[in-house]
This record gives structure tokens, C-alpha cells and sequence, in this order.
């Protein structure tokens, strides 16, 4: 057996038998990386290669939006802008068969898109509208189901920090404004699909509908939530005309965050230490992430592994339809168990070499893998927006999974559509020149 085939062997194994161990993921990957390494030592690069490659790895001006938009998502969870979101939302569908349902997927959507950050949407919207659907007589599973799965929209519509992670991974074939452009549709899609479930449901239970209301009602709620939605044409606006970039977008969220917070009256001094505490956590755990991933990533480029992999999936399969479809396959079994960063970092670099090649657009791609990651974060044993909707909710996972999983084939259906009508994806890039 050749030192090449062992290598890649003890990365595989080690790293995932660190993590059925129960090893936090980055370990696994740092941990994995460095056996891998220190095997090859005699042949290839020094154990000084990990801590070159994590260092460089995380030396990128873009990824400084990260943590901008991270800060920016606890503002707006703590600032009151989802109540202003869902009183909008309600007057404008919740009138409507389901209507409910449909408030909360709008207003996840809205707080998602506005706060690149589906735990944000899904703590802060599922924790005021769970209580208030179960008041007009949807099942508390149903009410979480929808949570759950509608704030996975803010991964796709922009900003979203993941989106960037992957225009970094992807090292420079995609840009973070043809992704932003990019993941529109497909998250609209996603938003619609989840509310034709909602009707079908609301229909046959015989939910019921919400008041109707008045222009008058309509246009105060707009108008009260009309700054928290200048904010998404702000930022995703000056990227798009190239006024700012992504990061320097990222910094201008957190100061308009902080003063419509400040002006709404619901964010205080006070709450400055806890917001800037759990903003430095996320971030500090996310850049580790990006870090150890970047170092797994260069050692699959010096192993050939995408090379490898490119060649077995061509020599064993003649149709593209058949590999994406292996692709979709794989991504989805990797989204229930690894969480949405790493995964985006560790299987970019092995999966675009075999779509280019095959004549997909890597914005196409990233939509593509981005969907998929979004359905693992609903999905058990390691779902993290499942975690977070089903302790919002105060029920346990095991009651939620049977009103989830119409929600998630739903789900499914859009991330086929998108993966072979390349259209969905990339028309408005292409109509902005992108």
C-alpha cells in the first residue's frame, strides 16, 4: 500500500472517529490534520505546515465580516427589531389560511436576510411566535417545525456569513457579491415551498385565520419596521453597486444596528458587555473553525484528493445528472452530522474541482452546497437550528420530528430544482454582470 493511500486512510479515519468519540469538530480536523502529517513527515511537508497553514488560513480581509455580522445579529436579537418584523409580517399575510405560519416564515426570512444568522431568526422569532400560535390553535410541534426550517432562509438570502465562508473556500471563483445576488431565489423558493405545507395543513386542519386588517394597520406596521428593512437594501445594495465591500458593508450593519436599537428604545447600556461577550464566542469558535478547516483543506490539495476524487466519479459515471445527484446525496449525509463552517471549508475544495469540470458554476455550487448544509442544521444528531428551535419551543426533538419531515422533503424538492435549473441561481448575477 502506498504512503499516498495511507495518508488519505488516517485522515478519514482519524477524523471521523474523533468525532463519533465525541471531539469537538475543529479538534477533529486539527487533530486529524497533524496525524496525517507527522506519517508523511519523511516525505512531504514538516509539522510546522498546521500552524502555517491555520495562520494564513485566517489572514483574509473578507473574513472580517464575520465577525462584524455575528455582532450585528446579537444587536438586532436584543434591539426589538422581530417584533417590529413579525407585526409587519402579520398584517400583511396573517389573514390568511395558515396565516400564522405564514407570518412566522416572513419574519424569519426578513430577520435572517437582515441578520446573516439563522440561530438569530430562530431564537428570536420562534421565542414570540411559538407562544402566539399555539394561543390561535397550531400543535407547539407544527409552530417549531416552521421556525426551524423557515430560518434557514437568512443562510441564503444576503448577507450570510456562510455564503462568505464559501467564497473564501472556493478560493476566489466565487464572489461575495455574485453569492449574495445568487442565493435570492433559491432562498425565496425555499420560503414559498415551506408556506404552500403550511396551507395544505392549515386546510385540512382547519386552523384558524388571523383578523384582517386595515390599510391604515398595514402601512403603521410598515412604516415602524421600515428601518429595520432599509438596512438589508443598505448593505446588500452598497456591496451590489460596489460602493462598499462586504466587510466594510459588515461594519456599517453593526452602527446602524446599534442605532435603531438605541432609538427603538429596547437596547440599553447595559446590554452592551453581554451582546459584545456572546459575539466574541461565536466568533472565536468560528474563526477556530476556519483555521483548522483551511489546514485540512491544503493537505487535500497536497494528497490530490479532489484530483482523486474527480477521476472515480468520471471513469464511473458518464452523466452529470448522476454525479450531482451523488453529490446532493453526500452533502446531505454530511450535513447531519458536521456542522454548517467546516463542512462548507473541508468539501469545497473536494467537490468544485468535479462540478467545474463538469461545467457547473461555482456560484451555482455554493448555492447548491449551501441548501444542502441548510437542511442538515434541521435535521438530528447534530442539527443545530433543531437544538436551538426545540429549546425555543420548551418541547423535546422526538416531538418535532414528525411535523419536520413534510417541511424537510419539501425542502428536498427546492434543492433539486436548484441543482439542476442552473437559472435559479444564476440569472440575477448574470443580470447584474456578475
Amino acid at each position: 500500500m502506498s504512503i499516498e493511500l495511507i495518508s488519505i486512510l488516517l485522515l478519514f479515519v482519524s477524523f471521523f472517529a474523533l468525532l463519533g468519540y465525541g471531539v469537538p469538530v475543529a479538534y477533529s480536523i486539527g487533530i486529524s490534520t497533524t496525524l496525517t502529517i507527522l506519517v508523511n513527515i519523511a516525505f512531504g511537508p514538516g509539522i510546522t505546515t498546521v500552524s502555517q497553514r491555520m495562520t494564513t488560513g485566517i489572514d483574509s480581509f473578507a473574513l472580517l465580516a464575520i465577525p462584524f455580522f455575528i455582532l450585528a445579529g446579537e444587536i438586532m436579537k436584543r434591539g426589538g427589531i422581530a417584533n417590529r418584523l413579525i407585526n409587519f409580517a402579520k398584517s400583511l399575510v396573517g389573514s390568511l389560511p395558515g396565516g400564522l405560519g405564514f407570518v412566522n416564515v416572513i419574519a424569519a426570512m426578513l430577520m435572517g436576510a437582515i441578520s446573516g444568522s439563522a440561530m438569530a431568526a430562530a431564537s428570536g422569532i420562534g421565542s414570540i411566535m411559538t407562544d402566539r400560535m399555539e394561543e390561535e390553535g397550531y400543535s407547539r410541534p407544527f409552530s417549531a417545525s416552521i421556525n426551524i426550517t423557515s430560518a434557514t432562509t437568512g443562510l441564503l438570502i444576503p448577507p450570510s456569513n456562510t455564503l462568505i465562508v464559501y467564497a473564501l473556500a472556493s478560493g476566489g471563483a466565487a464572489s461575495v457579491a455574485a453569492l449574495f445576488l445568487a442565493g435570492y431565489i433559491p432562498g425565496i423558493l425555499v420560503g414559498v415551498a415551506l408556506m404552500i405545507v403550511i396551507s395544505y395543513t392549515a386546510f385540512t386542519k382547519k386552523l384558524p385565520r388571523g383578523e384582517r386588517v386595515s390599510l391604515g394597520r398595514l402601512f403603521r406596521d410598515f412604516r415602524r419596521a421600515f428601518f429595520s428593512l432599509l438596512l438589508l437594501v443598505v448593505i446588500v445594495g452598497g456591496i451590489i453597486a460596489g460602493i462598499f465591500t462586504a466587510t466594510e458593508a459588515a461594519a456599517i450593519a453593526v452602527v446602524y444596528a446599534g442605532v435603531l436599537g438605541y432609538s427603538y428604545g429596547d437596547l440599553k447600556l447595559k446590554d452592551i458587555g453581554p451582546i459584545l461577550l456572546e459575539s466574541a464566542k461565536v466568533t472565536a469558535s468560528v474563526m477556530f473553525l476556519i483555521c483548522t478547516s483551511m489546514a485540512m483543506s491544503w493537505l487535500f490539495s497536497f494528497e490530490s484528493i479532489p484530483q482523486l476524487l474527480t477521476d472515480f466519479l468520471l471513469d464511473k459515471f458518464s452523466s452529470p445528472v448522476v454525479i450531482f445527484f451523488i453529490i446532493n446525496i453526500t452533502l446531505l449525509i454530511v450535513g447531519t452530522f458536521m456542522d454548517m463552517t467546516p463542512a462548507v471549508l473541508i468539501f469545497t475544495p473536494i467537490f468544485l474541482p468535479v462540478v467545474t469540470q463538469l461545467g457547473m458554476h461555482p456560484v451555482h455550487f455554493g448555492i447548491i452546497m449551501v441548501l444542502n448544509l441548510c437542511i442538515g442544521l434541521c435535521t438530528p444528531p447534530v442539527g443545530t437550528l433543531l437544538f436551538v428551535g426545540s429549546g425555543v419551543a420548551k418541547i423535546s426533538v422526538s416531538d418535532i420530528m414528525g411535523s419536520l419531515i413534510p417541511l424537510l422533503i419539501t425542502m428536498v424538492v427546492v434543492l433539486m430544482l436548484v441543482t439542476y435549473i442552473s437559472g435559479l441561481s444564476l440569472w440575477l448575477p448574470g443580470l447584474f454582470g456578475y
